[in-house]
């Protein structure tokens, strides 16, 4: 259970909590003592996988279902039942499309969804005086770098619109913090969770096929999917498929609390703006992930090498320092772990949060 701090106690909105990384992220903020609100429409999560949050953490939390693009709505939670504004210490802003394929073929529902769902948030927290906003942005921004690991001030870009509405995000963000200092904005820059809670109660349950790595692996692994589609074998990488930084979202999710505890501690009328990555600065293949996971589990996961996938990159790893330096944060996790929990979530969850809905209960 994550360490009860001087900071505890204090409300927190969190904006699609419901889904992967933000029902460990919320199970971190219940465990260190905070009032949890989930704001959440549930077009690509489970109510379920908070009732599961609230048996872990032995507290309960607040859930109200709604689209933060719903302007009367995110203003009517803001400011609270009684007019109490504010009505929340901080908001954990989640929300949002998130799948870099599905952004290709249909960019206008991500920049929709992302960027004015974004919007309609920052006004309805502008008005309701909550001003401490910790953002998931993802390493996407850094495009296809021309050299790795990546540094939060290497030069950015986006291949895909996912990354572009992240991009985008980043630089309102920035631009309302120059127009109003006292904004407190910390834009953590995600590389590629994985991974469950050790308990196996909750974990990634993606609808329809997955569309990240581990996920697929895990449901090839457990008879679910024939084989795996490696996209690209022919990378400039050791093994030629992609490289990517893989990091267990239990580290990420303890990453937010490390983040919203930093911005309590600025100062309230100068503000800041935070921007760092969230990983463990070490590059894995595909097929190292694959190898690690049939090491995991005891069971073979086939697969075929296919062509490139559009909007894909050939590696991309963090350097992990400053999040080091500014948050006192650092992975405690390796990639064994992540392949053993993602395991111990499938293996007991076959069908997802689905089947625990279907029969009424985990």
């Amino acid at each position: 259970m994550a360490e009860f701090d001087a900071t505890s106690g204090r409300r927190v909105l969190v904006t699609g909590g419901a889904g992967y990384i933000g029902s460990h992220t919320c199970l971190e903020l219940l465990q260190a003592g905070h009032h949890v609100t989930v704001l959440d429409n549930l077009c690509n999560s489970s109510l379920e996988s908070l009732k599961r949050v609230e048996s872990l953490a032995g507290r309960s939390l607040t859930f109200m279902q709604g689209d933060i693009r719903d302007f009367e709505l995110l203003r009517r939670v803001l400011v609270g039942p009684n007019n109490e504004c504010p009505a929340f210490d901080a908001v954990v802003h989640f929300a949002g499309l998130k799948a870099v394929g599905e952004s290709v073929s249909q960019p206008l529902a991500y920049f929709d969804n992302n960027l004015s769902g974004t919007v309609c948030l920052l006004r309805a927290m502008t008005e309701a005086g909550v001003k401490t906003l910790v953002f998931s942005s993802s390493a996407t921004v850094y495009g296809d770098p021309a050299s790795v690991p990546i540094s939060e001030d290497f030069p950015r870009s986006a291949t895909n619109p996912y990354g572009r509405s992240k991009l985008v995000i980043e630089d309102m963000l920035a631009d309302l913090y120059r127009s109003d200092p006292a904004w407190r904005i910390a834009r953590l820059r995600y590389f590629n969770p994985v991974g469950a809670h050790v308990s196996g109660l909750i974990g990634e349950d993606p609808s329809g096929a997955p569309n990240n790595l581990m996920p697929y692996v895990s449901q090839v692994a457990i008879g679910r999917r024939e084989y795996l589609q490696v996209f690209g074998g022919d990378y400039p990488t050791p093994d030629g498929t992609g490289v990517r930084d893989y990091i267990h979202v239990a580290d990420l999710a303890s990453g937010h609390l490390a983040a919203i505890r930093a911005l309590w501690q600025a100062d309230s009328q100068t503000g800041c703006l935070l921007t760092v990555n969230l990983g463990t600065g070490v590059g894995v293949s595909v097929l190292d992930l694959v190898k690690a996971f049939e090491r995991a589990s005891g069971r073979p996961v086939p697969y075929r090498i296919v062509a490139r996938r559009a909007g894909d990159v050939a590696a991309c790893y963090a350097n992990p320092v400053l999040a080091q330096t500014l948050l006192g944060w650092r992975t405690q996790r390796n990639l064994a772990d992540m392949c053993a929990d993602a395991w111990r979530w499938q293996s007991r969850n076959p069908h997802g949060y689905r089947q625990a809905a279907a029969t009424g209960g985990a």
